[in-house]
């Protein structure tokens, strides 16, 4: 943030800078040397901090495992780079054509796309105000005059054609650099919104990612909980015939209704849950709600990577979308304000004009008609109105400077929080698993000794609990281990520059491959 420093320093000094330090109104004669000076500071790339890492240890040690799919440990690469189709290392198909589907339907892509080409259009009309102006008219006008307007009498008519042409030039110079920096601060604009687009997309395929992981997750909490309901339905069958014959009282069997009800009361919430999931993938990967096909991941099928790259934290601020944002805000309140000084100056403009005008032929000796003009203006009094907004220039870039600070240790943030994630719910995921073969010898061992006489029922209804609370918390811990290792990507700005962009509705019309493939009907007509 150094360099910004120098920045304010320059901002809160003269007007005028770089060999322009005073400007007296009559320096028209130096318009040529100053057609080289843009008022106002030039924007320089705020500093990376200066961190090492991204957590107080010098080296995360590699995680806990677990023996059950997705349990796998996992090191971590600091200095590698993450590759632009990051979702491709969980190794599963069907998750690389949700994200495919996703990135080629959802409109929210698509509407960046179109917003970064608005920007860049805005951008090169700006840059036509660097170059004269000319336009061209013509005219011809029949007249039809009488000499009795002159005082003759008789009067007599005559018909005669006044034809005129003319090419008209005028140049604003751009004598302190005010146009220019409109132009930086619009081409600003347009990174912003070629970063937001990244960013626009990266969420998109994290969440893609994340909610066919969750999707995954809630089945198999289905698949556990009907599992779990249907043994104690059979459970309670047995009971219900040791009670028939006098083996067991009634209090046993109706402990035994009271756990089987409790399993299927968690059912339905589960099954909303899976149904308002699925809307919402369908929604990520532009379709509607009646449009599912059915189509899921399973969690066995996933494959948790190995190895974790990490980028270094001085590549961080060049690979977050956000901060880009960011950086790209600040440039265009940079030049903001050397518009704001540039305006404080005299303004110079050109013009000429070149043309004829008469009844006979055009352009000879006796129509030709010219013109030449220079002006100059300058508000002497406007109640402090051009100084003030300069100054509320200035304001707005220390605020976008705070904010740009504040995304980037926000981004630094996100990505400790995503590695302690990974550590701690790798040992969580252990001891979820332990837990839930523990249960499950208890829950066995619980029945054998009811069987036997040797322990009351009620021993048996809370093994059972406990297995079903257990296996249903291992399952929930063995997704968050994959959409940790999708957030830690998402935080570390999800490998965007490594991806071939595919951006047509950021590209000119003038491409001849634009309005190629489907959906482009709408395009072509407007």
């Amino acid at each position: 943030m150094k360099n910004h420093v120098r920045m304010f320093q320059v901002l809160r000094g003269p007007i005028l800078r770089r060999g322009a330090a005073s400007a007296p109104l009559g320096v028209v004669g130096c318009s040529v040397l100053l057609a080289s000076c843009a008022m106002g500071p030039d924007f320089m790339s705020p500093d990376a901090p200066a961190a090492t890492g991204y957590v107080a240890e010098r080296r995360l040690a590699a995680t806990a495992s677990a023996t059950t799919p997705g349990g796998n440990a996992q090191s971590f690469a600091p200095g590698s780079d993450l590759p632009g189709t990051w979702w491709a290392l969980f190794r599963s198909r069907q998750i690389n054509a949700f994200v495919e589907e996703a990135i080629r339907n959802h409109p929210d892509v698509e509407a960046a796309q179109f917003a970064l080409r608005a920007a860049r259009e805005n951008a090169l009309s700006q840059q036509g105000a660097l170059f004269p102006q000319v336009s061209a008219s013509g005219s011809a006008e029949r007249t039809q005059a009488s000499s009795t307007q002159q005082g003759q009498w008789p009067g007599q008519t005559s018909l005669y054609t006044l034809y005129g042409a003319s090419v008209s030039v005028s140049y604003a110079l751009d004598l302190w650099g005010g146009t220019r920096r409109q132009v930086e601060a619009l081409q600003a604009q347009a990174d912003y919104q070629a970063f937001k687009m990244e960013a626009t997309y990266l969420a998109l395929t994290a969440n893609v990612v994340t909610a066919a992981i969750t999707d995954a997750s809630l089945r198999d909490q289905i698949a556990a909980t009907e599992e779990i309901i249907k043994a104690e339905t059979d459970q309670l069958g047995r009971i219900q015939r040791q009670f028939d014959v006098g083996a067991i009282s009634k209090s046993d069997v109706l402990s035994q209704e009271a756990t089987l009800a409790q399993a299927k009361a968690t059912l339905a919430p589960l099954q909303k849950q899976l149904a308002q999931q699925r809307n919402q993938l369908m929604a990520y990967l532009g379709r509607l709600p009646n449009q599912d096909r059915g189509e899921h991941v399973t969690l066995a099928e996933l494959k948790l990577p190995r190895k974790l790259p990490v980028s270094l934290p001085s590549s961080l601020v060049r690979q977050r979308p956000d901060i880009r944002q960011a950086e790209a805000t600040l440039h265009q309140a940079t030049a903001t304000v050397g518009v704001g000084i540039a305006n404080l100056l005299p303004q110079l403009t050109l013009s000429g004009s070149y043309g004829a005008s008469g009844s006979e032929r055009l352009f000879s000796p006796t129509t030709l008609v010219w013109d030449a003009a220079s002006s100059v203006s300058q508000k002497l009094i406007d109640g402090g109105a051009l100084y003030h907004t300069k100054e509320a220039n200035v304001a707005t870039f220390e605020q976008d400077l705070s904010l740009y600070k504040s995304t980037v240790i926000t981004a630094f943030q996100n990505v400790s929080d995503s590695l302690r994630a990974i550590q701690y719910d790798a040992e969580a995921l252990k001891a979820q698993a332990a837990a839930e073969k523990a249960t499950a010898d208890s829950l066995a061992m619980a029945i054998e000794q009811f069987k036997s006489g040797a322990v009351p029922y009620a021993n048996v209804i809370t093994a059972q609990q406990s297995y079903l609370n257990a296996r249903v918390s291992r399952i929930k811990s063995q997704a968050t281990r994959f959409t940790d290792t999708a957030a830690l990507f998402q935080a570390l700005g999800g490998g965007w520059w490594n991806r071939q962009d595919e951006t047509p509705a950021a590209l000119p019309r003038a491409n001849p491959g634009y309005f190629a493939g489907p959906n482009r009907t709408t395009q072509e007509a407007m």
